[in-house]
Formats: C-alpha cells, structure tokens, sequence
C-alpha cells in the first residue's frame, strides 16, 4: 500500500507517514455513510444542533492541543493556528443557532388557488474535497450547514494534514454524531472518482486549485452531481483615494502576509492611481518587508514557512520569471530557518508577458500595478481570470461602492482588509468557481427544496 509522508516545512523533516485508504476502506466508507444518513435526517433539529455546539465547545476546550497540530503539518504561526480555530467554534454555534430560521417552509403564493409551501429536506451523502491553508476553517465551513441540514459528510482532506483531518472525525464522534456520518479518508485520485460516481452520493464541494476543481467538476458532471467550487483567487486591492496611507499600507500589507500568503482570498494584486503611487509603495514595502519568516512556534516569528519545498519553489521561479523580464523586486529578510521559507517581497513594473501578471502567487509576494484613473484601475482589475475578492480604498463612500459594483468578483471590502463572520457568504465568480459557503446561502446548496401543492 502507498504511503503520504508529511514532511514538517519549517525544518524540511519527514513527521509522519500514513496510509492512503483502500478501495475496501471506501466502499466501507460509503456504505457507513449511507446507513448514517438513514438515521441522521431523522434525528429533530434541535438534536443535531445539539452536536453541533458539543462539537465547537470541544474545539474551544482543545484549542491549544489542535493548533499545535496545524502548525507542525503545514506551518502556520501557532497564534494564527489558534486564531484559525475561532471559526470553528463560531461557524457550528452560528447554524446551530439560525439553522431552524434557514431551514424553515417558504409559504408560496399559486395561480390556481390552494396553498403552496417549500419546504426544505436533505438529500444524503456529501463529498468535501478540502486543502491544507485553513485545515479546520474549510472543513468546518462545508461540513457544519450540510450537518445541521441532515446531509452526512465524506471529507477527502489534502495529503499535508492528515493528523489534522483525523481529529476532526473523532472530535465529531465526541460530540455525539453518529458513526458514518462524518468520514475521514484518505483516497487517490481515482477513488475520488469513484466516490463521486456512486449513487448514494448527492454532490460535491472542493476548495483547491482550478486543475483540482476543473477534474472533480468534470466527473460530478458526467454524473449528474451537483458540484460547488471554491479556488484560486488573485484578489485585486484598489488605492484610489485616501489621507492616511500609512493605514492604507498597513491593511494591505497583513492582507497579503496572512498565513504566509496562502490565502485565496488574500490580497494579491495592489492597484494605485498615479497620485499616490510613490508613497504607497514606499510605505507599503516598508510595512510589509518588515515581516520576517520563522518558526511557526517562536513568538517573534512574522509568518511561517509555505506549505512545502515544491510550493516555495514554484513561489521563487514565478518572481525569477518577473524579475528577468524587467520586473523590479523588494524583499524583506529571509530568515535563518532550513524548511520553506520565503522572504516577504513586493513587484513592481509588472507586464503582461511576465507570469506574475497573470497567475495565483501563492506566498508572500505582493504585485503592484500603477493605474491612471478609476476606470484604468477597474479594468485592470477585472482583466484578470479570477474573481474572488476585492478592496477598495477611498473616502468617499458613494464613490467606493460604485467602483466595488464594477468589480468582476463575489466580495469586495471597502476601506479595510477581508473580514467578516459566518453570517456572510463565502464565494467568487470566473476562475475562481461557483456557489457560496457560510450564511443562510451555505445551507442551502445541497438540500431538496421541495414543492408542495394542497388544494384550496
């Protein structure tokens, strides 16, 4: 049988080895799924959102233990790893307290008289297809609304978190849900496929990368499973106006740093009307060269290493690519450490031609553009073939919401860095997929809203 050897990116040293699960294990898996979900959609509201809170409390109780965890297998900053879990605790707490509004009859008014009502059913099993950036966040944010609906849940977790993915399984066993209706696994590509395929499975949710998504769209649409898509994002941050760039700077610059630059909705892409340029990238590189890579542990540490060698490795020929046409590059110190480490960096004078103007960096590296006017800065923006974020900065609100109209993308914050709360839906548009998590939207995109008819 083959192995997943977890490879700890801040010291480049082999943790851990695990199994890949057996095509036994996954016709297991779906036939313990399947039987859970028999039981599951019968159990009243108020019983499932019981396990729902059992579960965030124990996430709250165990912070420290779980974060511990999160860090060694992908290597975020422990404080961050510890941060990250906040969402797992409010996210459950969230739908088990609005889950009974969300999923509530829908009256209907009917051209032939009598009276209409949706009303809203599970439809069985789940498959979660989920990464390694946010290993409780991602998995909590598909797991939890499909849990408090009735669904049961299959996740396949990425191959960096497998200690991670385990104990989200016995956390939810804990908690008190039955066996079969949260199922770790560890399948190959070719398992996926097969999960996917059979009947007893209801649709699919991936964040990942477009290859990722675009394969596991494929497959769910060959048969006929509805499928929800989170992926890259290349997210664009428009200066436009402003009389404290030194905020300006600093929003942009945690925006791009936050966990280590491996966010898909992070900021990406600074776009800065001509006027304000100069000051914004001078203050901008001074803000963000100023974090330093580290031990993830270590309380001085600015951020941690990427996810992996082959990831900073991909990160560095993406910037060599930009620097040897032309681009110019600021970067910030390296660091001492022997894992993944890449310095904090900041592109300039970045054409077409070079990858960066067009690709996900997915680290540290920050590009900024210079635009004329609004509507250059707009067109920018929406030139790229992600559309999952954005922010824009100006004092005149009116004039900042209009431009965030324009904007080709699912979110846009305005005068500050992406934020927010479980109430609020997560989701992009273009290359950056389709569907949207978190919010009463989240419940919503696997259940059965069911028509039904009574005479008058």
């Amino acid at each position: 049988m083959s192995t997943i050897t977890v490879i700890n990116p801040a010291t480049g040293q082999a943790d851990a080895h695990w199994d890949y699960s057996t095509d036994a294990h996954i016709t297991d898996a779906l036939d313990r799924a399947d039987s859970a979900y028999r039981e599951w959609r019968t159990w009243s509201l108020a019983e499932r959102t019981q396990v729902l809170r059992n579960f965030a409390a124990l996430v709250e109780e165990r912070r420290e233990e779980i974060a511990e965890v999160i860090s060694r297998e992908m290597g975020k900053r422990f404080a961050d790893a510890k941060g990250e879990l906040q969402y797992a605790i409010d996210i459950p707490r969230y739908y088990a307290d609005n889950a009974e509004e969300f999923l509530a009859d829908e009256a209907r008014e009917s051209n032939t008289g009598g009276r209409a009502v949706v009303r809203k059913f599970s439809t069985g099993v789940i498959l979660g297809v989920m990464p390694w950036n946010y290993p409780y966040y991602q998995v909590v944010r598909f797991a939890i609304p499909n849990l408090a609906a009735g669904n049961t849940v299959i996740v396949k977790h990425a191959s960096q978190n497998p200690e991670s993915a385990e104990l989200i399984e016995k956390l939810f066993l804990e908690a008190g849900l039955p066996d079969g209706a949260y199922i770790n696994l560890r399948p190959s590509h070719a398992q996926v496929e097969t999960i996917i395929a059979d009947p007893r499975v209801q649709g699919v949710s991936v964040t990942g990368s477009e290859a990722a998504g675009s394969a596991i769209a494929a497959t769910a649409g060959k048969h006929l499973k509805k499928v929800l898509l989170e992926l890259g994002g290349s997210d664009p941050y428009l200066v436009l106006d402003t009389d404290d760039m030194a905020s300006v700077a600093f929003h942009c610059a945690k925006a791009r740093i936050s966990n280590s630059g491996q966010s898909c909705n992070g900021g990406k892409r600074f776009i800065v009307l001509d006027a304000l340029y100069d000051d914004f990238v001078e203050q901008f590189t001074e803000q963000l060269t100023a974090f330093t890579p580290g031990d993830p542990f270590a309380e001085d540490a600015g951020f941690g290493p990427l996810s992996s060698a082959a990831a900073a490795q991909e990160l560095a020929e993406q910037v060599e690519d930009a620097t040897s046409k032309g681009a110019t590059l600021r970067q910030g110190e390296t660091g001492d450490g022997q894992g993944a480490f890449f310095p904090a960096s900041v592109l300039t004078d970045v054409t077409p031609e070079m990858r960066a103007y067009s690709e996900e960096l997915f680290g540290p590296v920050a590009v900024v553009h210079r635009a004329r006017d609004i509507a250059h800065a707009v067109d920018l923006a929406n030139e790229s073939r992600f559309g999952l974020g954005a922010a824009v900065f100006h004092r005149d609100l009116a004039v900042a919401e209009e431009v965030a109209n324009r904007l080709e993308v699912g979110m846009v914050w305005v005068n500050e860095r992406e934020g927010g709360g479980p109430m609020l839906p997560f989701g992009g548009v273009k290359a950056s997929g389709f569907g949207r998590e978190l919010g009463p939207d989240g419940i919503g995109e696997f259940i059965n809203r069911k028509l039904i008819h009574l005479p008058a």
